[in-house]
């Protein structure tokens, strides 16, 4: 017997269901009734996997149901799903098509399960993202500054006073959260044990990166975006590249790994390697950022601290 999948298409008035073997396309409210009838009707249709898209955090709410209720679910990046499409020719956008290509994308693709992030780590994840926008909007003003009139540059200094100030209440909320909870204090202990990496980097991979320590060193890698990617055809043997990825998590990491090439022994000792066979900077830095991140994965996997002998 063929197992059925299902397609979730979110938007913010509505949850389009498609599953696969059936001609029509459910449609639900996208509000707390809506997910519960929505919840009851996979449980009932039992599907060997259900896929939606991250929709900027509109599908939250309706996968932790579903999880909750064993449903199998996976959330995946909007743009596989339509290369997917594309590759199957549909171009085409409605709220049912989309809906229909979802569940063969599950059926056809079947991305792998994954654990969805727990509450304490949804609200880490909240609080770096309002950190990033903090941090954008003193660049945005202080850079106003410079050409300012002067008759606007005290209102402008004083709101950028006002953002650091607020910026470093979130530092301190962003420490109280961890400390505040022993898994995540011995999380944050073990990788700032490493040299390079600070309290930032720690931060974001424990709020953006939550599968730090349960994948292998290739899969990590390609989430976060420093995996390279071969670029041949017949012949032609093209340059290695890095694509994708989550952006946060890849801008930490490039900061950290800065820092380690001159006082991380290991790293240090790699790049300077790299850089003799006659790698060019920017590839050797990469090459560091994506070892760096292999073994911060590899100590939370173990739960060892770091340790280095020459």
């Amino acid at each position: 017997m063929n197992k059925i999948h299902a397609g979730i298409d979110v938007s913010k008035a509505t949850l389009d269901v498609a599953v696969t073997g059936q001609k029509e396309v459910r449609n639900f409210p996208n509000s707390e009734s809506g997910i519960k009838q929505i919840t009851n009707y996979l449980m009932k249709q039992a599907p060997a996997l259900t896929v939606m898209e991250a929709t900027g955090g509109l599908e939250k709410l309706l996968a932790a149901s579903l999880v909750q209720e064993s449903v199998p679910v996976v959330v995946v990046n909007p743009r596989q799903v339509r290369d997917f499409a594309r590759a199957k020719g549909k171009l085409a956008k409605t709220d049912t098509i989309d809906a229909e290509i979802l569940a063969e994308f599950a059926r056809e693709i079947h991305p792998e399960v994954r654990p969805l992030p727990d509450k304490q780590t949804e609200e880490i994840k909240a609080l770096l993202v309002r950190r990033h926008q903090l941090i954008d909007m003193v660049t945005m003003e202080t850079n106003r500054l410079w050409s300012a009139d002067r008759r606007v540059k005290p209102s402008i200094e004083e709101h950028i006073g006002w953002l650091k100030q607020e910026l470093k209440n979130m530092d301190s909320d962003l420490e109280k959260k961890v400390q505040n909870s022993p898994v995540w204090r011995e999380k944050d202990n073990l990788l700032q044990s490493v040299p390079g990496v600070g309290p930032v980097l720690s931060m974001t991979l424990l709020g953006s990166l939550p599968e730090l320590g349960h994948l292998n060193r290739k899969q990590i890698a390609a989430l976060a975006g420093v995996a390279p990617f071969n670029r041949d055809s017949g012949r032609l043997r093209g340059k290695r590249t890095t694509k994708g990825g989550r952006l946060r998590v890849r801008t930490a990491l490039y900061m950290a790994t800065l820092v380690a090439t001159r006082f991380n022994p290991l790293i240090k000792g790699f790049y300077n390697r790299l850089l003799e066979t006659g790698k060019v900077k920017k590839v050797a830095l990469v090459a560091c950022m994506r070892k760096l991140l292999t073994i911060l994965n590899a100590m939370l996997r173990e739960h060892h601290p770091w340790q280095y002998a020459n």
